[in-house]
């Protein structure tokens, strides 16, 4: 009888082992697919962050034959810069087909400067087109409208040259992300990087316009007078528009600073929303609340108002594109 249960108690002991080592063989095989599935992750990870490091490498080295481009021409440009002046006006343009608003931009720029203003400045038109009708079109029209302007040496025209362009922009878009933001928004950042860098060793302040837009009456005394009679020395920009790139008055020797940073971002943003960005990295401290970051905005980042500058232009750059908005200060 003792035998029986003897034989009972390890039939059971030996089915809950059993159990348990079936329990433990799938645990075990469970445990083991998870950590398979999780290594699988982990090298698909790193073969994501591989590519994007080789991507982001593959563009600073672009650029930075780009800019090194730029320097040069730069360089012989400083070196046959005419005397310093006070401000340098920027204004890119490219062809909108049939739609052109450049002449009565540069009527209002130029006819609302005193002749003494207009000595102490210069208005730098970049053709940033390829089209070399477009090109002579430019010159034809300034030539004959602006003759004085061109011989005293207050209004330029300059030309960027193709190659100074990374071959990226002549990329087909394919990714998702890419169609969001076209080779023409790309290329717009370095038309302005361009022309900041040309205009750097010309004047003191640099003002940045586009080529449809109208000034206000007196603009340029107004903006003198503001700048001279300024308490807050370590302003960011002065904005004379709240629109777009339209309006920012930089120091000239701020400018390099502004072109590294658009340089590094030129295929993720428009320069206008760059303008945020290297706020918040140059002004906000490591662990500081953004809040306070931005008390600081009002400060450094400076609007005049009312604005001195009117978008005016419906036809954009961007083929098939109608844009309405207007600058509710001006």
């Amino acid at each position: 009888m003792r035998s029986k249960h003897v034989n009972l108690l390890i039939a059971l002991v030996a089915g809950t082992l059993f159990s348990f080592s079936c329990f433990c063989i799938s645990r075990m095989t469970q445990i083991s697919n998870q950590l398979i599935n999780c290594k699988s992750h982990v090298l698909e990870f790193k073969e994501n962050m591989q590519r994007l490091k080789n991507k982001t490498e593959n563009n600073s080295q672009e650029m930075m034959k780009v800019l090194n481009k730029v320097k040069h021409e730069m360089t012989q440009n400083e070196n046959l810069s005419r005397n310093f002046v006070s401000f340098a006006v920027g204004i890119s343009t490219v062809s909108r087909g049939e739609y052109s608003y450049l002449k009565q931009t540069l009527n209002s720029v130029v006819s609302r400067m005193t002749l003494m203003e207009e000595k102490d400045s210069v208005v730098i038109i970049s053709v940033a087109d390829s089209n070399e009708d477009y090109l002579n079109s430019v010159v034809n029209m300034i030539k004959k409208k602006f003759k004085r302007q061109v011989m005293s040496g207050s209004l330029e025209v300059i030309s960027i040259p193709t190659f100074f362009y990374p071959n990226v922009l002549n990329a087909q878009q394919t990714t998702e992300a890419s169609q969001h933001i076209t080779s023409r928004q790309v290329k717009q950042v370095l038309d302005f990087c361009f022309l900041m860098l040309y205009a750097k060793p010309k004047a003191r302040y640099y003002l940045q316009l586009e080529d449809d837009i109208i000034a206000k009456y007196m603009y340029f005394t107004k903006i003198t007078n503001f700048v001279h009679n300024i308490t807050i020395n370590n302003w960011f920009y002065i904005e004379f528009s709240i629109l777009g790139f339209i309006g920012k008055l930089f120091r000239s020797e701020d400018l390099p600073d502004f072109v590294r940073f658009f340089l590094m971002f030129y295929k993720v943003k428009p320069v206008d929303l760059l303008l945020d960005d290297i706020f918040q990295i140059k002004m906000c401290k490591p662990q500081e609340i953004f809040k306070e970051c931005l008390k600081r905005n009002k400060q450094v980042r400076i609007q005049y108002k009312p604005s001195l500058f009117q978008h005016v232009g419906i036809h954009s750059s961007f083929p098939g594109r109608e844009q309405y908005y207007k600058d509710i200060y001006y």
